[in-house]
């Protein structure tokens, strides 16, 4: 299994491009599945998740052509309705074949998700959402079992669906399961995520109705059919944030490239709180710090707000600033396993219950430390730049999950990283 090996302390100076999102490109792969023509998709990240939902897809009988710098997805005859536990056990996100497949055949059948063990990410609200748009649903074996053949041309009816929490998977799954539905569905208490507005974009190309995009009342008004489109993947706002805290505790001056700054409002601000200088332009964010951060209070929360993906990110960077931060987990109930990974490095961080209370300290330790989980292991490597001597994480496989060439990136940006087997 392989390890990363990080030597620090270092400096961190010059440009790096941000690749496109995970989290907008596995549900647009995922809408393929809505219509007979031709997906051109390009910025596609290179990252293990989004080989796993290619696989998946073609396993359903979707045909995939891969060509330089876009993919071309046609699902015109599909052979099976069916995400199987093998596909779906590493990787949540494979719930999202459930609104499209039922959508446009009337039937599915998926395999409980898996992913991340980052406490009970419930998908009762997909269901439900479903169920309010007249499909079947079963549960046994482990397998979510749906069908709509008992509805009119075995079409899902338009509703007035109401979520009881923000969900992003969610809000993706019912408004693909509603494009093709009969009448008007609407989605209140949607999630806003920008990740969500490319998906609905996407749609509209293909020919969909959907107003409402970035607020929480999304109204679709379904059609007979979908139709070939062409669609650049949106950038990763997650991996653009990590390069920008990695530059702040190390210091230096590091330029993001291919980014939207009006995105990531809630992670700049916090990076500005902590004493950081930052310019923008349309496409790029310059970061420039002397290493002096100030510690920073955080609370996770639902896009305008902080995200929950960059919560270990932060932590990293609080273990080295100056003075107490403290950081609320309000999304997930266990992701705070990062912190006794970063104990072993020295850090000083007391929880409770679902705060985490951390004390800057002068410098952190190299040490031998394990990933847990795909933004944890970020937070571990951004230690490890700033960490005395040698760090190794192990379980590296998470990070593979959610970002491109990370080594590479860094190390073209001054860090020392290498990756043993």
């Amino acid at each position: 299994m392989d390890k990363l090996l990080i030597q620090g302390p270092t400096t961190l100076s010059g440009d790096v491009e941000i690749s496109g999102a995970k989290n907008a490109a596995l549900p647009i792969l995922m809408c393929s599945l809505l219509s007979s023509d031709v997906l051109e998709l390009s910025n596609l990240p290179d990252l293990h998740d989004i080989k796993t939902t290619k696989k998946l897809l073609q396993a359903m009988g979707v045909e995939i052509t891969d060509g330089k710098d876009t993919v071309l997805l046609r699902a015109k005859s599909i052979t099976s309705y069916e995400a199987p536990y093998e596909m779906v056990k590493t990787m949540r996100a494979s719930i999202l074949v459930l609104g499209p497949l039922l959508s446009r055949f009337g039937e599915a059948r998926v395999s409980m998700p898996g992913g991340c063990a980052i406490g009970s990410r419930p998908v009762d609200i997909h269901i439900k959402g479903l169920e309010a748009m007249g499909a079947l649903i079963k549960i046994s074996h482990g397998y979510i079992d749906a069908s709509s053949a008992h509805l009119p041309g075995k079409r899902l009816q338009g509703a007035k669906i109401f979520m009881d929490q923000v969900t992003v998977t969610g809000t993706e799954n019912l408004m693909m399961a509603a494009v093709l539905a009969d009448g008007i569905t609407i989605l209140d208490n949607s999630a806003r995520e920008p990740e969500i507005v490319d998906l609905g974009i996407c749609l509209k190309k293909m020919g969909a109705k959907i107003e409402g995009l970035g607020s929480d009342r999304i109204v679709v008004e379904g059609v007979r059919n979908l139709h070939s489109a062409n669609h650049t993947i949106m950038f990763d706002r997650i991996e653009a944030g990590t390069y920008l805290v990695a530059a702040a505790m190390t210091g230096g001056k590091v330029v993001c490239r291919n980014v939207d700054p009006t995105k990531m409002e809630a992670i700049i601000q916090k990076l500005l709180e902590c004493g950081v200088h930052i310019e923008s332009t349309k496409e790029s964010i310059t970061i420039k710090s002397d290493k002096k951060i100030k510690a920073v209070n955080i609370t996770t929360a639902p896009y305008p707000g902080f995200p929950t993906d960059m919560q270990a990110q932060f932590m990293a960077l609080n273990t080295v600033a100056d003075g107490v931060g403290e950081i609320t987990e309000s999304i997930f109930e266990n992701r705070f396993m990062h912190v006794q990974e970063l104990q072993r490095m020295g850090a000083v961080i007391d929880i409770k219950h679902n705060t985490a209370i951390i004390r800057g300290e002068e410098s952190l330790e190299g040490a031998k430390v394990m990933a847990t989980d795909l933004r944890a292991s970020a937070g571990l490597v951004l230690a490890g730049l700033v960490a005395k001597g040698t760090t190794q994480i192990d379980r590296i496989y998470h990070l593979d999950r959610g970002y491109e060439d990370l080594e590479a990136k860094l190390n073209r940006l001054g860090a020392n990283i290498k990756r043993v087997s």
